[in-house]
Formats: C-alpha cells, structure tokens, sequence
C-alpha cells in the first residue's frame, strides 16, 4: 500500500542505497550524482556526513515495507539522531513512539519532544494544538494564550486520562511515558528548535529547555507535571 504514512518506496534511477545496522534499526545511506559531495567550505561537517566509502548519512532508518519482499520498498522507521538509551541500557526508539503518542493525543498536542536519556523512565514535552484544543474543549476562552492553555485543569486532566491509556496499551520503559508536560510556549527557529523545513529539533528542544526536562524528573513533581501511572 503505497499511501501508507512513512511509505519511501524504492531508489530512484541511479541512486544507490546502502543499509547499515545501528542500534537495531537500518540506517539508510546514499550515493550517486544527485547527492552533494559535500558541505560548502565545510569539511569538518562533511568528513561527519559520509562514511569512509563516501556514503551519505542521511541519519534515517528505514525498514522493509515487506520483510520478504525487499522490491516492495522502504518504510521510514524514525531518526537514527533522535534515539538513546534510557539508564537501564534499553534503546528508545524516538521516531515509532512520538507518531504513536500524536495519534493517542490527537486533537489535543501538534508534537510532542521525547525525553529521558540516562534515565530511569521516559518524560514528554508536548507542544498543545490551539486550534485543536479550542475545538475540543469550547468552553475555553477564545483569546486563551498557550501560556494559559499550559496550565489549563480541563487539558492536564484530558492528557494524563489518554496518557494511563497508553500506557496500558504500550507497556515498558522504553514505549511508555512516566511524566510530561505542556509547553507554555512554542519552539523557534532562532535557536535551532526548528529545522529550516519547520520540524521540531528533539535535541535543540531538550537542550534549550533543560529546566523543564529537571522538572519532569523531579523527586516531588510540581503541579503542571502530568504523572502517568504507569505498569
């Protein structure tokens, strides 16, 4: 089914790939004339992009869309960058989760940043949907800011109720959420949080925002952070 979200398909015309094993995933790699021989004036990032037989890193995984059947095509399977280890050793696979966390919390969070490394068990930072939110929840004020919606009793109530939801559904450290919370305000692009495409940086989020990420993990959690209960 190529309509499937995630859904790559096969290589264009002279364009070679090569699969790499990394932390249990595939990572793709590419080469041909359509990729760059590198970065402009940059060789230090471009000695960091390609591997020593002059591979690109796109930084993706990938996996077969059908186990036995290679010519079926690839699926994306997440960021190769965005996945750690929680403190027990186990690998978290950021791209599965998040997809997987965005529809549980749909209409309700646009995306949402994946944190816990070094950690005992996994923390979000969720990024609310104002629009969706307004229509979900009417009673709302219609000039609400996020900064106010990030507090807001009838939100924090409906995440953490979805959220011991999925944790029942997804049990584990490394697919359940222990602790999140709502951003009271969006990430920008002046500091790296978004990509020139208009992704969310999980890194540049986690880094810029280290004090949420400490409040998620406090002994005693304040009041914004959602507690899940978790198996």
């Amino acid at each position: 089914n190529t309509t499937r979200a995630g859904f790559i398909g096969l290589p264009a015309a002279g364009c070679q790939v090569k699969l790499v094993p990394v932390n249990g995933k595939l990572e793709i790699r590419v080469r041909g004339p359509m990729v760059t021989p590198g970065y402009w004036r940059d060789p230090e990032r471009t000695a960091a992009s390609y591997d020593e037989e002059g591979w690109y890193r796109m930084g993706d995984a990938v996996r077969f869309a059908e186990p036995d059947d290679p010519a079926a095509g690839l699926m994306f399977d997440g960021r190769i960058a965005e996945d750690f280890k929680l403190s027990s050793g186990t690998w978290v696979s950021v791209g599965p989760l998040r997809v997987a966390l965005l529809t549980a919390l749909s209409p309700l969070c646009v995306d949402v940043v994946i944190a816990g490394l070094n950690r005992d068990g996994l923390g979000a930072l969720l990024l609310p949907d104002m629009r969706g939110c307004a229509t979900f929840f009417p009673q709302l004020p219609a000039d609400i800011t996020m900064a106010q919606l990030a507090k807001s009793p009838v939100l924090l109530a409906e995440i953490k109720r979805r959220l011991d939801r999925f944790a029942v559904d997804h049990p584990g450290s490394s697919t359940s959420i222990a602790r999140a919370l709502v951003l009271d305000s969006p990430p920008a692009l002046g500091n790296g949080e978004l990509t020139d495409k208009g992704n969310i940086n999980q890194r540049a989020v986690l880094d810029n925002r280290a004090h949420l990420v400490d409040a998620l993990y406090a002994r005693e959690p304040g009041a914004e952070v959602i507690c899940i209960a978790t198996a």
